[in-house]
């Protein structure tokens, strides 16, 4: 993810004051930054060596997604109350993992994260359950995972959260790359992705995913420049009313802020 630590200190100082074509797979010996940790307000934030940080966990609420942008990941929320396989690409602090986990308890969570010093620091430092039966985590390339058929046709919901050290957007982001995703979604399964909206990689991953997908809306900028984009494998109707309703219910349920994606996606389908 792309949000430096400096920003979230200056927030906590104001609040207190078709099918897709085979991939070929690319020649990547991935060389990973040293994984470090930090501490803020009662925070822990895992970074990639950088001020950049790639997670965050409250630590009085280690099962909670304490970051905006990572709670706006779930907002595939509004439209799938039962999911049996949800999957995350790229653990960071297993926010998303863990929060699936807990709250949706006949599903299975599938994470995959290529840099196994990112899912031993998860395990010791930021609560992440061991694999049972209904959460695995994988330690494999996600370009690998969604090219891979057996996979295809069966998530409901997939995050996509790939960031290195070096803050220069999304590791995958290819409309190949999105092709593969999108197979690997059931027929009405959705994407949520995070991108950099002040970044050059922005305009190239929305329009990769609108290659991909029938239907891309993105919810408003926030942190130091994080959008998160919603694909939908088939285009939804969007009943608002309905939307907000469900919003009241996610809220009283999870205490995620629910109401404020609605109010995002009916402001990316009435732009002006």
């Amino acid at each position: 993810m792309l949000i430096k630590r400096k920003s979230i200190e200056a927030e906590a100082n104001h609040r207190s004051g078709p099918k897709a074509a085979v991939i070929k797979k690319a020649n990547r010996k991935p060389k990973f930054a040293p994984v470090t940790l930090s501490e803020f307000d009662g925070v822990r934030f895992l970074h990639f060596g950088t001020e950049w940080v790639q997670g965050a966990m409250r630590l009085r609420k280690p099962d909670a997604i304490e970051l905006e942008y990572a709670q706006q990941m779930m907002a595939w929320m509004l439209f799938i109350d039962t999911p049996v396989h949800l999957v995350q690409l790229g653990l960071g602090t297993g926010a998303l993992s863990k929060f699936s986990y807990r709250q949706f308890v006949d599903a299975r969570v599938t994470a995959v994260e290529l840099n196994p010093s990112v899912i031993a620091i998860c395990e010791s430092m930021f609560k992440l359950p061991a694999n049972d039966e209904r959460l695995q985590v994988l330690e494999m390339d996600a370009l690998d995972y969604v090219n891979d058929e057996n996979n295809h046709g069966s998530i409901d919901a997939m995050q996509v959260d790939l960031y290195d050290a070096t803050a220069r957007g999304p590791v995958l982001d290819s409309a190949e790359f999105y092709q593969a995703c999108a197979a690997c979604l059931k027929d009405d399964g959705i994407l949520t992705v995070n991108l950099f909206g002040d970044h050059p990689s922005y305009t190239r991953n929305v329009k990769a995913l609108r290659f991909a997908f029938e239907q891309v809306l993105c919810l408003p900028e926030v942190h130091d420049g994080n959008v998160v984009a919603i694909a939908f494998k088939q285009r939804p109707s969007l009943d608002f009313d309905s939307l907000y309703e469900r919003a009241e219910k996610i809220k009283a349920s999870t205490k995620l802020p629910a109401k404020t994606w609605v109010n995002g996606l009916k402001a990316a389908c009435n732009p002006n």
